[in-house]
């Protein structure tokens, strides 16, 4: 599919002269660094890698795509919102997205004056392409947001390539559950679809949510603007630092592990679920949650919280529903001994 970025990205955006920092006129380790106004004492004393060259070189190796692909935010909630800031022309421009799904692609389209049109998706929680067709022509709908898999629901989202080959805009796909998921990630299509972001992070498999670090990949093209826009050091080094000790061999192993035993924990929980009459649907999952349909949501959700057991209320959001991270086993032990107890 031929598309030309360019035409997508704000006027702005285009003629944007961004900030230079010190690190971006050398880019050395070792000197006398007089550039950047640091104080010359005190172990964080200097600026972290603009670029954080390091562990995108890391994540090429891993995942056998180019660096030039790859981009880092401050939690994949800076790579939601740089998209918005790149491609939408604040009153003017649209985004789409549907619903129930993560609640930031709403919120960033408030804060950037951006339409957002929420379609709501199937009883199986897929999108009902019928709905979608007539705004796929739309020519100020500049961005479609898809959460898979979905949250609240778990579920991974069909119908994706469609929407690829169909639409001329910005397509972002948000993979912050895909390690827990039997589908493959769409950031191996890249290079088939240049209009294609795709956003992960380290906050769910990884098990490094305090660090808040996302990562988009998308064309070198469409890096380049987020490179443009995002603040000069977006990335401390403590968090570069965790992300890079995270990625050794060893931890990537001990994180394969830890997300086996999840996975397997879910199907256990799932079928503890099962046994209570309270718990009237579970929901498909291809995630590190579930989400469950009870008899009264508010109602189990205080007493819940009344034995400091904590899940999520989605009741505002889908009726009646609970949504569950997977635990450790002993946590998952006492959510279900908290459960019976109530049922």
């Amino acid at each position: 599919m031929k598309i030309d970025i360019q035409k997508l990205v704000r006027k702005n955006i285009l003629n944007l002269k961004p900030y230079s920092s010190a690190r971006d006129e050398f880019e050395g380790e070792n000197g006398i660094f007089l550039d950047a106004n640091e104080n010359p004492f005190g172990e964080l004393n200097r600026y972290p890698d603009p670029y954080q060259r390091k562990i995108r070189q890391k994540l090429s190796t891993i995942n056998q795509i180019s660096d030039e692909n790859i981009f880092l935010g401050n939690g994949s909630d800076e790579v939601i919102d740089l998209a918005f800031r790149i491609f939408c022309e604040p009153g003017k421009d649209k985004v789409l997205t549907f619903s129930p799904t993560y609640g930031m692609y709403e919120v960033s389209a408030n804060i950037n004056d951006v339409e957002l049109i929420n379609l709501n998706l199937n009883d199986d929680f897929q999108i009902d392409l019928e709905t979608l067709k007539p705004y796929l022509y739309d020519e100020n709908l500049k961005i479609i947001f898809i959460c898979s898999p979905n949250n609240p629901t778990g579920n991974s989202i069909k119908n994706i390539e469609y929407i690829l080959e169909n639409f001329n805009g910005i397509i972002f796909i948000d993979e912050a559950y895909i390690d827990f998921s039997p589908e493959q990630s769409f950031r191996n299509k890249i290079e088939n679809f240049p209009n294609l972001i795709v956003s992960q992070t380290f906050s769910k498999a990884w098990g490094m949510a305090s660090v808040r670090v996302g990562i988009a990949y998308a064309s070198e093209e469409i890096i380049k603007f987020y490179n443009k826009v995002k603040p000069p050091y977006n990335i401390s080094q403590l968090n570069q630092n965790a992300i890079l000790n995270a990625l050794n061999d060893e931890n990537i192993n001990q994180v394969s592990e830890n997300n086996k035993l999840i996975l397997n924990e879910k199907k256990i929980l799932i079928e503890s679920l099962k046994e209570l009459k309270l718990v009237k649907k579970i929901f498909p999952s291809d995630a590190n949650f579930v989400l469950i349909e009870v008899e009264n949501a508010d109602e189990i959700y205080k007493k819940l919280v009344e034995e400091n057991v904590i899940v999520r209320n989605r009741n505002s959001v889908i009726k009646n529903c609970l949504r569950i991270t997977v635990g450790s086993p002993q946590e998952n032990l006492k959510l279900m001994e908290t459960l019976k107890s109530i049922n």
